[in-house]
């Protein structure tokens, strides 16, 4: 079992979820959206489990220094272009499995049927 988590290192909810695995011993592959972007196709698997409207943090300050609020966009070139409007952690299971934020209910759903 390997889990994809796409966060940032100041995130305190992607802090608790790679704590959450690394204290029940499961792999885990970090991508830190400092550093990386997500990919197209990344970004168009995820979709594939969650809505993109979702994937977007409205309440983050870039979001509101680019005024995204008062203004049409496209949500998946905007997230390409800015991965730090990302809501994090992006958690993905075996490339079909999505949770995003902090959801431990899910994660041990996750653990119970592997």
């Amino acid at each position: 079992m390997i889990i994809q988590i796409f966060g940032t290192n100041k995130c305190k909810n992607t802090q608790k979820s790679l704590r959450f695995f690394k204290e029940r011993g499961i792999n885990i592959q970090f991508i830190d959206l400092t550093q990386k972007k997500i990919s197209k196709g990344e970004l168009e698997n995820i979709q594939n489990s969650i809505s993109i409207e979702e994937l977007i943090d409205k309440e983050n300050k870039i979001y509101k220094n680019m005024n995204l609020q008062y203004i049409d966009y496209d949500i998946k070139e905007v997230l390409l272009n800015n991965p730090l409007l990302f809501k994090t952690p992006i958690l993905r299971y075996n490339k079909k499995r999505v949770s995003v934020g902090y959801k431990p209910e899910i994660w041990k759903e996750w653990i119970n049927n592997n």
